[in-house]
């Protein structure tokens, strides 16, 4: 029988070979700790994971470029300002469940947790598809939708947790790595759904039984609900609870019941290092807060500087974060191997740095000012402007006007916002590297800094250190499109990517002043080197 066994994980090796006890060549071929069945089973569970974090973040990013457009058709009393609240509700949500449902995946069967978020999400795109519906306060409803949507994403701790706890020491890192990559393409390729959809039009068709409307706005809620439900099917068909220690063999668990005889009690000794701890959850704050400012940003800016329309803004940000998205799948395929050589804690550094050389670029500099909208518009005059000096007299402003019947849709930099009469233009070349560099550096440092957090908790229960990280980077999200709506609609595009390329220096020197104890629990206790 030992023998069958040894043949089984010997020919199984080139695949994803069999976890053993020992790791020594004497005991290679023996003591199989897992059978066959055991690691698939575990396998197939921890993919369904990695879907359904894609999943979330693909809930979150499906609808990020059209938001804005969109609330300001069904409710005109909606500013940018009220753009990043809605935005943030999302996060807000998240961040509010997340600990909640890592306390419950602690003490319960983790599919319950799973499910009952995922329904909460499913419900509420629906509610996001009629929002539209009022006869007034619009954006509230809105409001209420995303954070519901968000709330139904703190679901993403008890996915941490379960991989975290499924996986052992050696497969940790490759894991985890497998679902910051699952996340930040969700979070990257959500838009690319969006831009598809914008092909559909803002009108679309109306399925008039159910008052309800299929349009590039709505259509992405719509499906968003669809892979929810399918989610949850998959969780009650395939998936399966699992822990393993740090060796690999299987344990003990309160989340299941154990059917097997020869599960083992996992007891960690030692303590957790909490200032790497702490240091982690304010570099993974940040990595998600510059992140977020990226992606709030992008429209109400290519709208302002390059006169693009709802649609024009929707459709070009889609195309550009697309090939950003294939940029960071070949980014997660690379950093695996560049961390293994120079370890996560400088792959991380290194990331940080792309991203503020990224912000730097996109600061604007130069002197021809973009083009202006005016609130006169609806006096049948569209703006000509001519600026030749950084400050033109208002006077002296040339306007083309229009027949009275015309219905063009204002675009340009809005005068209500004063810094568009002095603040240089970005220029698209500027835009384009910009994007480039952070979409670069934001999966690196997604990556590693989850990697880190992982191994540095060790074989610690980590429900709810998972969910207070995951809470850090839901924070991130609400001040983000918070900050970046305020100081962009009052100060201007120069201060708030100023400001963010202070944030990144701050955080490099967090990471420099913690560097040496950003290490896994096992080597710092001397179990395993």
């Amino acid at each position: 029988m030992a023998a069958v066994a040894a043949d089984a994980a010997l020919a199984a090796e080139e695949r994803e070979p069999l976890l053993r006890s020992g790791g020594d060549d004497e005991s290679r071929y023996g003591n199989v700790v897992e059978t066959q069945q055991h690691y698939r089973s575990r396998w197939r569970s921890i993919h369904i994971m990695y879907l359904t974090m894609f999943l979330s973040s693909v809930g979150f990013s499906i609808v990020i470029m059209s938001v804005w457009p969109y609330l300001q058709k069904i409710d005109l009393t909606a500013d940018a300002s009220f753009l990043g609240w809605i935005i943030s509700s999302y996060s807000l949500g998240q961040m509010i469940a997340s600990p909640l449902f890592g306390l419950w995946s602690n003490y319960r069967p983790r599919r319950e947790p799973l499910v009952v978020s995922i329904a909460i999400s499913v419900a509420a795109n629906c509610l996001y598809a009629y929002v539209h519906l009022p006869t007034s306060h619009n954006k509230y409803y809105m409001l209420v939708a995303r954070a519901l949507v968000g709330f139904g994403a703190g679901n993403v701790a008890v996915v941490r947790s379960y991989i975290a706890g499924a996986t052992s020491l050696t497969e940790r890192t490759s894991a985890m790595a497998n679902t910051s990559a699952c996340q930040a393409i969700g979070f990257i390729l959500g838009p690319v759904f969006q831009t598809c959809f914008s092909l559909i039009g803002e009108k679309g068709v109306t399925w008039e039984i159910i008052d309800l409307q299929v349009n590039m706005y709505t259509a992405p809620v719509l499906l968003g609900a669809l892979l929810g439900v399918i989610n949850i099917i998959l969780i009650f068909a395939m998936f399966r609870e699992h822990q393993v220690d740090d060796i690999g063999r299987p344990c003990k668990s309160i989340n299941f019941e154990a059917e097997e005889s020869d599960y083992v009690d996992q007891d960690a000794q030692g303590n957790i290092d909490q200032v790497a701890v702490v240091a982690t959850n304010i570099l993974f704050f940040v990595i998600l807060f510059v992140f977020a400012v990226f992606e709030t940003i992008a429209t109400p800016l290519t709208m302002d500087m390059y006169s693009w329309t709802r649609k024009e803004a929707v459709f070009y940000n889609g195309i550009i974060l697309g090939a950003i998205g294939i940029e960071s799948v070949i980014v997660f395929m690379v950093v695996k191997v560049v961390s293994k050589k120079t370890g996560e804690r400088a792959t991380l550094y290194g990331g940080l740095l792309i991203i503020l050389v990224g912000f730097f670029v996109l600061l604007p500099w130069g002197k021809k000012l973009p083009n202006i909208q005016w609130e006169d518009i609806k006096n049948n005059s569209v703006p000509r402007i001519i600026f030749n000096e950084m400050f033109t007299p208002f006077w002296k402003l040339q306007t083309t006007q229009l027949p009275s019947n015309h219905t063009v849709e204002p675009t340009g930099c809005s005068v209500v916002q004063p810094w568009c009469l002095y603040t240089p233009l970005i220029h698209l070349a500027q835009y384009i590297t910009s994007d480039i560099l952070i979409g670069l550096g934001y999966p690196v440092c997604n990556v590693m800094s989850y990697t880190l957090y992982s191994k540095i908790l060790g074989p610690k229960p980590q429900g709810i250190y998972m969910g207070w990280l995951t809470a850090s980077g839901s924070g991130a999200r609400i001040l983000g499109p918070v900050f970046v709506s305020q100081i962009y609609t009052h100060l201007g595009p120069r201060w708030a990517f100023s400001l963010i390329c202070g944030i990144i220096i701050f955080s490099l020197l967090v990471l420099e002043a913690v560097y040496k104890r950003l290490t896994a629990f096992s080597v710092r206790y001397g179990m395993m080197q």
